[in-house]
């Protein structure tokens, strides 16, 4: 019954489309205001729309429920004629369990999760329907971001309406006395009718839908709620149990164990072996050795004794070069001083030749210009001459 109470916004809606159009004189034959039953028309147009919108979401939303519904009944239907049996082996591979696309979609993706987890034994680790079919694909199906915030917008066009109305009632209000103030009564009164049934009706319907829309939403969280437990009683795939699975880890650890027993005696009779052999093959090397070498070592000995003394005589010898190598580098390092110093005597002439260059151009610079000066003053006595 609360999935279908959203027919009573259209019963409604009609019953307050006729008392508007009555208040207006369209049916009492009284003066009527082209502009106030304008403004009415629009807004009811308005939330006509908004109906309509709304109530194609919660039809959509009514048929997943319905289909959640029936499929619940079923289930236990059929799980009461299996006496208690587990049905998932015959939902496990259906295609067509939901009529609706968008639960058969879920749960097509629930059925691949399940596969997806599955071992030999039984699923390795659960997953439960609820993470598919659940209170988002319902809001989702229902378009609740729509229809959550209709409820304000029917309140926000009253309010509009309100001050839309006081607007034109105040614009056309004028006069400087009682008695022109008093002929434009009528046209405030007339602005005030269209914000009071503007403020009346977008609250009322808000307040309706609003009620509405939360009775609709709630049915369908309550289905689905039956639904899932349904499911998961009689539907819902086995997972392996912990005892089931410390079980399995036993035996696993148990083979591990034994493999690894068998592998260690193996390697140990293979290393007794490979150690008699080796003890066996030295004793036979130590005893050929001894007898085949034995005046060779004496003559070792003393090689190695000439060596030593050679080795001794080389040390004398490299001592005495490097002392001279320490003598070269001390002549080096002198030899290095001096021509620093032999550097710095340079930098000093070469400092000294450039002065005396900077004096001897200023000089002949000092000439020129005398020069200069003296065929001047011979070009104008010649000039006075000849004059």
């Amino acid at each position: 019954m609360k999935s279908r109470l959203y027919y009573a916004l259209y019963f409604l809606y009609v019953i307050v489309v006729a008392f508007v159009l009555y208040l207006n004189g369209v049916f009492t034959g009284e003066e009527i205001s082209l502009v106030n039953l304008s403004i009415n028309i629009g807004f009811l147009i308005i939330i006509g729309i908004v109906f309509i919108i709304s109530s194609v979401s919660f039809g959509r939303l009514n048929r997943v429920t319905y289909e959640l519904e029936d499929v619940m009944f079923r289930l236990q239907k059929e799980y009461k004629e299996a006496d208690g049996k587990n049905l998932w082996a015959k939902y496990k591979d259906n295609t067509k369990v939901f009529e609706e696309e968008v639960l058969q979609d879920a749960f097509d993706k629930y059925r691949l999760r399940v596969k997806a987890t599955r071992t030999k034994r039984g699923a390795a680790s659960s997953c439960d329907l609820g993470e598919y079919i659940n209170e988002d694909l319902l809001d989702r199906t229902g378009m609740s971001f729509f229809n959550s915030g209709v409820s304000g917008m029917l309140t926000g066009l009253g309010i509009l309406g309100t001050f839309l109305g006081l607007s034109m009632g105040l614009g056309a209000f004028t006069g400087d006395d009682i008695f022109s103030i008093s002929d434009n009564v009528g046209s405030l009164l007339s602005g005030m009718k269209v914000a009071f049934h503007t403020s009346v009706y977008g609250i009322f319907f808000s307040l309706v839908f609003n009620i509405a829309y939360r009775s609709i939403m709630a049915d369908a969280y309550e289905t689905l709620n039956e639904f899932l437990n349904v499911f998961r009683q009689t539907a819902q795939p086995a997972s392996l149990k912990e005892d089931d699975n410390a079980a399995t880890m036993l035996v696993y650890q148990a083979g591990i164990a034994n493999s690894l027993k068998q592998m260690m005696e193996m390697m140990k009779g293979n290393a007794m072996e490979q150690t008699a052999g080796v003890e066996r093959i030295v004793d036979k090397f130590t005893t050929q050795m001894q007898s085949a070498l034995d005046t060779d070592f004496k003559k070792l000995g003393n090689t190695l004794k000439a060596a030593g003394e050679s080795q001794a005589a080389s040390a004398v010898n490299a001592a005495e070069m490097v002392e001279a190598v320490t003598a070269l580098v001390e002549v080096n390092r002198n030899v290095q001083e001096a021509l620093a110093k032999v550097m710095e005597r340079q930098e000093v002439f070469a400092g000294q030749i450039e002065e005396q260059k900077k004096m001897l151009a200023d000089t002949c610079s000092d000439m020129s210009d005398e020069i200069s000066s003296q065929i001047y003053t011979f070009e104008q006595m010649r000039n006075l001459y000849e004059k």
